[in-house]
C-alpha cells in the first residue's frame, strides 16, 4: 500500500527496500512470492473494498445488538412476574 500509494513500482526491489527500511529481514523468496501474487491486483478496487467491508458490518453489528436488548428486557420482566403468589388473589375474587 505505501509503494502504490507513493505511485511506485511494486517489484522485488521496492518491496525488499520498504521492509529493509522498516527493519524487517528480507526472505528474498517471499517478497518474490508476494510480487507474483499482487500482479494481477487493482490495488486501488481492493483498498476501496476493504475500507467499505467494514463500515457496512457496522450498521448489522449495531442491529444485532439492539436486537439482543430486548431480549434481555423481556428475561428481565418474566423472572419479575414469578417472584410471588400476591397477583394471584385478585383473579379469583
Amino acid at each position: 500500500m505505501l509503494l502504490h500509494s507513493a505511485e511506485k513500482e511494486i517489484d522485488d526491489d521496492a518491496v525488499s527496500a520498504v521492509l529493509k527500511a522498516a527493519g524487517v529481514d528480507v526472505d528474498a523468496a517471499r517478497v518474490k512470492a508476494l510480487v507474483a501474487s499482487l500482479g494481477g491486483v487493482d490495488i486501488a478496487e481492493a483498498m476501496a473494498t476493504a475500507v467499505a467491508a467494514p463500515a457496512a458490518a457496522a450498521p448489522v453489528a449495531a442491529a444485532a445488538s439492539d436486537a439482543a436488548a430486548p431480549a434481555a428486557e423481556e428475561e428481565e420482566e418474566e423472572e419479575d412476574d414469578g417472584g410471588g403468589f400476591e397477583g394471584l388473589g385478585s383473579l379469583f375474587g
